[in-house]
């Protein structure tokens, strides 16, 4: 019953997400976007497409988000459309034997959320809830595993890892994006701005445990959780201030998250910390295009630590490699799934893996310029062309095992 999957994330594909804030923000100037979205992958028509990809390549279990933007464009003013929209692909999820992991939440918010202040202001968590109990009366049949809000501590990672202005960067873009619609409050809900970070991640919390009795108020018995990104932070040394990052990055969503019947991992990469700071990969590392050592042991080493830390099933919901060299991917997926087939044979419940992306997608403020997909897609024609790597993930689901 393992879940072999892949995932995208709706304004990532979907393309033309105009009521978002995402779109607001990638517009405005000055702007940490390296180019607008625009048409992404075009998967908004095109997603029986995607779902015929995703079966051609031998996977049973699909994750994509549904857009907050598109379902509630105004406040509490919910699209019986967009509902079924999602509903559509859904059911043909269904059609194809595909499992539905489904994000009501990956990133991006309605632009008029954003303008009240966005995971600032007190009311979020109401409001969240309040779309993913509309979202879940709509759809809740037709989904396997629901995920509240994607990568919701990554501001924690945000907040000590990108440059010291980052806070001040964002902040000017977040007014610029305001302004234009007349929104005096607007703060996006990816990118904190200096000082906000605790606020966001307090709100954030409150707004999954909301979401959480939200839908299973509709379906009890519907497996819920959040996805959370996870490096495997090392000790570099003997006093290394390792735990005390990890700390820092998890904050306490492993103690909320053990209360979900399952967590999602994201995980790319490792971090070694020596006895006050980062400490550089070895010598001879190799990088991806994030700047982030390739590091295939990693999936596992993220897996283990959050399965021993909250005692809960995990879900792999992001895994994946931004690279142009699509021979390093097909080296890496089996690299990395070699390490989380041991941690399985030791006891660690892991009910599936999902492999980040299916397309060549629009990667946030790296715009189009990073390619983590199985396939590549043509910014032209929007053609999908599976890669080599697709292959190698598609060999290993249909055989269920990894061997080297």
């Amino acid at each position: 019953n393992f879940l072999w999957g892949c995932s995208t994330s709706a304004h990532q594909i979907e393309g033309g997400n105009v009521d978002s804030d995402m779109w607001a923000i990638e517009h405005a100037d000055p702007t940490l976007f390296k180019e607008p979205s625009g048409d992404a992958c075009k998967s908004f028509e095109l997603w029986p497409q995607d779902l015929d990809l995703v079966k051609k390549l031998g996977l049973n279990t699909y994750r994509f988000s549904l857009e907050w933007a598109r379902i509630e464009p105004e406040s509490g003013v919910f699209s019986e459309a967009m509902l079924d929209h999602y509903k559509a692909i859904l059911e043909g999820c269904h059609e194809r034997g595909i499992t539905a992991v489904v994000t009501f939440s990956h990133f991006s918010v309605p632009r008029w959320f954003a303008g009240l202040g966005g995971w600032t202001n007190s009311d979020s968590p109401a409001l969240f809830a309040r779309y993913c109990e509309q979202a879940a009366n709509w759809l809740a049949d037709g989904i396997g595993y629901a995920v509240t809000i994607n990568e919701a501590n990554l501001g924690n990672f945000i907040h000590r890892l990108l440059p010291p202005n980052a806070g001040e960067l964002i902040k000017a873009m977040n007014a610029s994006a305001g302004r234009e619609y007349g929104l005096d409050n607007f703060k996006g809900g990816l990118l904190p701005e200096t000082g906000m970070n605790t606020l966001m991640q307090d709100n954030l919390m409150l707004a999954h445990k909301a979401a959480v009795k939200a839908i299973k108020s509709v379906k009890p018995d519907l497996p819920v959780g959040v996805s959370l990104s996870v490096t495997d932070h090392q000790a570099a040394c003997e006093n290394s201030v390792r735990d005390e990052m990890r700390k820092l990055f998890y904050g306490d969503w492993f103690t909320l998250a053990s209360a979900d019947d399952f967590i999602g991992v994201q995980n790319y990469s490792r971090l070694l910390w020596g006895e006050t700071e980062k400490v550089a990969p070895p010598e001879g590392a190799k990088f991806n295009q994030l700047g982030l050592e390739i590091y295939p042991p990693s999936l596992a080493g993220s897996v283990k630590h959050v399965y021993e830390s909250t005692g809960v099933p995990i879900l792999i919901t992001e895994h994946g490699l931004p690279t142009s060299d699509d021979t390093e991917r097909a080296e890496f997926i089996p690299d990395s799934l070699i390490h989380l087939q041991q941690v399985i044979e030791q006891g660690v419940p892991v009910l599936g893996y999902c492999h980040w992306s299916l397309l060549d997608n629009f990667e946030w403020m790296f715009g189009y310029s990073q390619q983590y997909g199985l396939c590549e897609v043509d910014r032209s024609t929007f053609e999908r062309t599976p890669k080599p790597s697709a292959a190698v993930l598609r060999n290993i689901a249909q055989r269920n095992v990894v061997s080297l």
